[in-house]
């Protein structure tokens, strides 16, 4: 009797627990950060047809799920609190409880080896040649961000059936060791000047390119890309979709402010130059319709100067002047709304490295351009100086070059008005090396004494080792240009 009495018990547990069925994502923890401002979306399963409320602060909001068990529901716009609060999830006589819940700031860092270089890694990586060289390190070991909570998406957990994470996290040197450094420095300085709450979402994986982050069906209804689109779900052999699906995914919808991504060097070592610009805004546009919001900002980093052309790792070959042409290639994305780009030009201390370790200053250039654009924060400089025109002097054999952006004023690294990486070409469209001088607030003389001909075309660090002196007057570097390449390309 005694034996049967524990069966009975036993299977009653066990009808219990296949009973229960309330269950939201694995996005949804305690400790986590919901967005200020917006309605904020939670959802999840339970029995059909079953009632399923939601509690959090003052809000009450209730719903019944559909036939499958799905069920959805928004709470309603919030402000900015760091009071920790509990978010209750009830149906039925089950219930889930979420403790030390905030209300501020989401973002969603993504990308691939740059922006997966995580907080730890540091031991793994050149140290810096400039500045303090151990600052990763202090950052890392003297963690305090209490402001700031992370999620941080495990690529390394590849056969889990739901996102591969163990949830949000406070500031602790354990708890960011995996997290993406430059994330975390964005998060880090977002908090220290908004003052509230910051959510960072790490969610990156090494040498992917932005095929795999993108939706398939993004491809497949694209009138540039559905041709090349096999049965399997590769363009032009690369596989879609395949790291969206594992790591974006299941993240979705939940409700967050912006993006940031730091991604590009596989298309480009892969030779996708003329593509990604197209690439990268269907990212975007599939990014914003999957959270049904298209005006999320969506901030990238510009790539930093790489030796591609002398890997021989690299089944076809680059030459030296692919990466100048895939900047070009990335600064068209900011022709969509609510985008903006981080220069990494000056971040470099060997180009043989393509894990340049300034993560914190990435980071707070991404903080700096979304305080700017997001946050409406004046004064902020977010831009170095571009080119405004060229105009050539024949009589005394130079080109004028006027920047915007300049700030205060142009200037050099070494302090001397000496401009380098400049070159000159004639009609030939043969480059020479060329002298640059700043001879105003925003222009620069240049000439060559290697220069037969006369003066048609400009180019200024037009080359993968990019590493020119010149700066603007808040200390952002000048953006690259090639008015040959520009040519080319209007007449294409």
């Amino acid at each position: 009797m005694k034996r049967l009495f524990v069966s009975v018990l036993s299977l009653l547990a066990v009808v219990l627990t296949a009973a229960a069925q309330l269950s939201l994502p694995n996005v949804f923890s305690n400790d986590m950060v919901l967005q200020q401002g917006k309605k904020v979306a939670i959802w999840g399963e339970a029995k059909p047809a079953a009632k399923v409320v939601v509690k959090f602060a003052d809000q009450t909001v209730a719903t019944v799920a559909d036939a499958e068990g799905k069920w959805s529901l928004h709470l309603g716009e919030m402000t900015a609190s760091a009071e920790p609060r509990t978010l209750t999830v009830r149906s039925g006589r089950e219930k889930i409880s979420y403790e030390g819940v905030l209300v501020g700031e989401v973002w969603l860092a993504s990308g691939q080896s740059n922006m997966e270089y995580s907080m730890g890694n540091h031991p793994h990586y050149p140290r810096p040649a400039r500045g303090d060289r151990d600052i990763l390190m202090k950052e890392y070991y003297e963690a305090d961000a209490p402001l700031v909570r992370v999620l941080y998406v495990n690529r390394k957990i590849l056969h889990a059936d739901t996102l591969p994470t163990n949830g949000w996290k406070r500031v602790t040197t354990e708890n960011i060791k995996p997290v993406s450094a430059a994330g975390y420095f964005f998060a880090k300085r977002l908090a220290d000047s908004l003052n509230v709450p910051i959510g960072l979402v790490s969610t990156s994986y090494g040498g992917s390119p932005v095929e795999a982050w993108t939706p398939v069906e993004a491809y497949r209804e694209s009138e540039r890309f559905a041709a090349d689109v096999d049965d399997k779900d590769n363009y032009k052999g690369v596989p879609i979709g395949n790291r969206y699906r594992k790591f974006l995914a299941p993240i979705v919808p939940y409700t967050l402010r912006g993006f940031l991504w730091y991604q590009g060097e596989q298309n480009l070592t892969v030779g996708m130059t003329d593509t990604y610009a197209e690439q990268q805004n269907l990212l975007i546009e599939s990014w914003r319709k999957l959270w049904g919001d298209e005006e999320l900002p969506f901030y990238f980093a510009q790539l930093a100067p790489y030796a591609y052309s002398q890997q021989r790792t690299i089944i076809e070959p680059r030459t030296w002047d692919e990466l100048p042409q895939f900047w070009e290639q990335q600064k068209a994305s900011l022709a969509l709304p609510h985008t903006g780009m981080i220069t990494t030009l000056d971040l470099v201390d060997d180009v043989k490295e393509i894990h340049p370790p300034y993560k914190w200053i990435v980071g707070q250039r991404f903080a700096d351009l979304a305080l700017a654009k997001t946050y409406g924060r004046e004064g902020i400089v977010t831009e170095g100086p571009v080119m405004k025109s060229v105009t050539i002097d024949t009589k005394n054999k130079k080109a004028i070059v006027e920047f915007d952006n300049v700030g205060s004023g142009l200037k050099t690294t070494t302090g001397t008005p000496y401009v380098t990486f400049f070159r000159l070409a004639g009609e030939s469209g043969r480059f020479y090396g060329g002298v640059g001088k700043i001879t105003g607030k925003n222009t620069v003389e240049v000439t060559s004494q290697w220069l037969g001909a006369p003066i048609v075309y400009v180019c200024f660090s037009w080359d993968e080792a990019s590493g020119h002196n010149l700066l603007g007057g808040d200390g952002l570097p000048a953006q690259p240009f090639n008015t040959l390449w520009t040519k080319q390309q209007a007449e294409k």
